[in-house]
């Protein structure tokens, strides 16, 4: 089995979790493959009082089944299967009941929550009866809820309204891996990659742990993408529709939403949605924009303006795995070295440059801490002029306490930057129309990041600081 890499933070938490000396209700959510159940269950496992998984789209019924199959498990009695949640619940508690008494440590798992809950179960309901009534008043019960539909996991159980409200004593949204974490997880499979490969690879995949983990030490990063994309085999082609059809009950709709915004490298607002969507209302919309959000497919970010309207956020597509996808899948067709044969195209060299943008986007704490300004408190954004025909956007901007403002330059490149005369004339004209329009008085100081760093030359000094793809996997 796999080893558990990375996750540090989430590791003490849980571990503190099932150490206190108090009821604990611990709710654990994130997008699909990103490793929850792997965690919970390597950090747990030995643990255990009870342990249930739901059945995904299973009935009512096929949930029953499952929960008597592990109250055997546990228990090692065969119950009645209950007609109800609340009854099923009420086993449950009569169950830890005897281990409550034995003044032992009590960790309760249920896992894919939001496949429990079924049309008029009354799922909720009952787990929020089970809490209030008798769980949480066990100093020595930890509940852990767990579910990849996490809009579900937030909407019902995180902020819900009715008896679970406000009940949740620790959340963890466990996010993909970064670049230095997915550098250790290949690294723990005997991959021997150098980091333009790692990268490429992240820029692919993302840091989700189950994609990372298809991959062939002893096949190229090409090879790889030929046979997990465009082979008869297709592992990743197929995912794609299983990702959205596992987030959510409606999947068309945010699909929809995602292919948009694929389109549009500088990302869209909500009202630019609506119109390429057609038919979304903007509540709809919104609430549809937020679940996205929450399951780490896309990000909402604002430009810089003190009287900024929330409905001209930007929304932009940060899931690598969909970009990839969308970008290349709908064209190809099965052909077993479609990736290896497309290296070098314009169209794969286009998407190399938007994704390390993104890829950027997404490490701002290594950003931080390779400027040494990890202390400085910061606020990021991207900024688009409105002045009408300047075209001029910066895709990230650092606004620091102390009075600097650092304004980023993302190229990818396979060998060092070269800044020539045309691209410095760009560059200092998109910071002269930001200066203007914003009436900053801050320092403005013109930031490189790119992959193998800067070569000398006339205008290699207009850069104050120039970062690598060394300093992303800080």
């Amino acid at each position: 089995m796999d080893k558990l890499i990375g996750r540090d933070l989430e590791k003490k938490q849980l571990v503190e979790y099932v150490n206190s000396d108090r009821p604990e209700f611990v709710a654990v959510y994130g997008r699909r493959r990103v490793g929850k159940t792997f965690l919970v269950n390597k950090m747990l496992g030995g643990k255990m009082t009870f342990s249930m998984t739901g059945v995904l789209d299973g009935s009512k019924d096929e949930q029953m089944e499952a929960f008597i199959d592990a109250m055997k498990e546990y228990s090692g009695e065969l119950i009645e299967k209950p007609k109800t949640w609340m009854e099923a619940f009420r086993i449950l508690k009569t169950f830890l009941k005897k281990k409550v008494k034995l003044k032992q440590r009590c960790v309760v798992f249920l896992d894919e929550l939001p496949s429990m809950d079924t049309q008029r179960s009354g799922f909720v309901r009952a787990l929020g009866y089970f809490w209030n009534s008798w769980a949480s008043l066990q100093d020595n019960l930890t509940l852990i809820v767990c579910g990849s539909a996490t809009s579900w996991m937030i909407r019902h159980i995180v902020d819900d309204k009715g008896g679970l409200h406000d009940r949740i004593t620790h959340e963890m949204h466990l996010r993909p891996f970064t670049l230095h974490e997915t550098e250790l997880y290949l690294k723990s499979r005997g991959f021997l990659w150098d980091r333009l490969s790692v990268m490429q690879t992240y820029m692919i995949l993302g840091g989700i742990p189950y994609y990372l983990g298809l991959l062939q030490k002893n096949e190229s990063l090409a090879r790889n993408m030929d046979h997990l994309f465009f082979s008869e085999d297709e592992k990743l082609r197929r995912e794609y529709k299983r990702l959205y059809s596992t987030l959510f009950k409606s999947p068309d709709s945010y699909m929809a939403i995602v292919s948009a915004l694929s389109k549009v490298k500088c990302g869209m607002t909500r009202d630019e949605l609506r119109k390429a969507l057609g038919k979304e209302s903007s509540g709809s919309l919104s609430k549809k924009l937020e679940d996205l959000s929450n399951c780490d497919i896309i990000r909402k970010y604002v430009v810089r303006k003190k009287d900024i309207k929330r409905n001209c956020a930007i929304y932009q597509l940060t899931d690598f795995y969909s970009l990839f996808y969308l970008t290349f899948i709908p064209k190809a067709e099965i052909e077993t070295n479609y990736w290896s044969n497309h290296i070098g195209t314009p169209e794969v060299n286009t998407w190399l440059g938007l994704s390390f943008e993104r890829l950027c986007l997404l490490h701002i704490p290594q950003i931080k801490k390779a400027l040494h300004i990890d202390y400085v408190a910061t606020k990021f954004y991207s900024w688009r002029s409105k002045r009408e025909g300047a075209n001029a956007q910066i895709d990230l901007i650092l606004e620091r306490a102390d009075r600097v403002i650092n304004v980023f330059e993302i190229k990818y490149s396979e060998s060092e930057y070269t800044l020539d005369k045309t691209e410095n004339e760009k560059l200092r004209k998109r910071i002269n129309v930001f200066r203007a329009e914003t009436g900053t008085k801050e320092a403005l100081w013109p930031t490189l990041i790119t992959t193998y760093g800067l070569t000398d030359g006339v205008h290699s000094s207009t850069f104050v600081a120039t970062l690598t793809m060394d300093d992303l996997f800080l």
